[in-house]
């Protein structure tokens, strides 16, 4: 006879009022700290080898991803499955989406279901806030075109609160492909929230229009960009997201925007390497700096990313009867 599953973490005295996570813009400093805080719970549990909890019993949680995902999917999916829940992947490719059905009839469609949270990246930016006017369960965003991607900066935010303790009051270089990136857009919010000092490290090129409205320093050259820096973010060339050049070429991108040791040098002598992933070794980051166990964090950064899912799975589904039907 197998052992009951593990309670999980008491919330009654949890504070968190949000239907749906769309984004980190619009979340106070307390949201993101009852995230962070009731990750923390997580990151031990995972690390035992009876995983299994019982938050979601009876619950459905829906994974519906129209772009290719290996981390956020799977993270998402270990999530669930930890808390109890039912997880069920859609395959877009095979689904009626394919033959012609509009966002808003599969929502309908997946609604008269009644799943209790539905998680969605899709190519386009607003995508995630469409789905749910149109449901009455849960959305989470798990990235929205070039939009957000809030549980990413929620991760990266435990993993740097883990190593330093702290998020008020740090520098951190957000580098590369920032006009792409849905993960500098959550970040920035998330990180100025918090209270923390954003630098963007990038070519004109790849900076957004109207960059200094997101209460951020731009610098153009990695010299200036990484100075003194407590947290150096290294993001990919989203090139399926770009049409035109906007760079010369790789070799000439890595030269200049690159991360390596001689860049590296002008940032703190501790300052931790970060990736949201996938990498493209040789391109925005060396190899040897990527793997570099003292600095870089990009491992951790995984690990962190099932513990913070854990965490917005349970608290948007605890009061989830108090919003169904409203």
């Amino acid at each position: 006879m197998s052992e009951a599953p593990h309670l999980a973490p008491d919330l009654s005295g949890i504070r968190f009022s949000h239907r749906h996570l769309l984004g980190t813009e619009g979340l106070s400093a307390d949201d993101i700290a009852v995230i962070l805080d009731l990750s923390e719970s997580f990151v031990e549990q995972n690390r035992q080898i009876d995983k299994k909890l019982s938050a979601l019993r009876g619950r459905t949680h829906i994974n519906l991803f129209f772009e290719n995902s290996t981390r956020t999917r799977t993270s998402f999916e270990l999530a669930g499955k930890r808390l109890g829940g039912d997880v069920i992947n859609m395959s877009v490719g095979s689904s009626a989406i394919k033959k012609g059905e509009t966002l808003i009839d599969t929502a309908m469609t997946l609604n008269a279901m009644h799943p209790d949270v539905l998680v969605m990246r899709h190519p386009d930016s607003g995508a995630a806030e469409l789905l749910s006017q149109k449901v009455d369960c849960a959305v989470i965003n798990a990235g929205d075109g070039s939009h957000e991607h809030p549980t990413q900066a929620l991760l990266d935010a435990l993993t740097i609160r883990r190593r330093l303790g702290r998020l008020e009051g740090l520098i951190v270089a957000i580098c590369g492909d920032i006009a792409h990136s849905r993960v500098a857009r959550s970040n920035i919010h998330l990180l100025n929230t918090m209270g923390a000092r954003v630098r963007l490290v990038a070519p004109p090129t790849l900076l957004p229009d109207a960059v200094e409205r997101l209460g951020v320093e731009v610098h153009h050259d990695m010299t200036s960009g990484l100075k003194d820096a407590d947290i150096v973010m290294m993001l990919r060339l989203q090139t399926e997201r770009m049409q035109g050049s906007f760079v010369p070429s790789i070799r000439e991108y890595f030269h200049f925007y690159g991360l390596d040791a001689g860049k590296l040098a002008v940032a703190k002598p501790d300052a931790l390497i970060m990736h949201p992933g996938p990498m493209n070794r040789g391109v925005e980051i060396d190899a040897e700096l990527a793997d570099d166990i003292h600095r870089s964090v990009i491992r951790e950064q995984v690990e962190m990313g099932v513990a913070v899912r854990m965490a917005c799975l349970m608290l948007l589904t605890r009061h989830l009867s108090n919003w169904q039907g409203t």
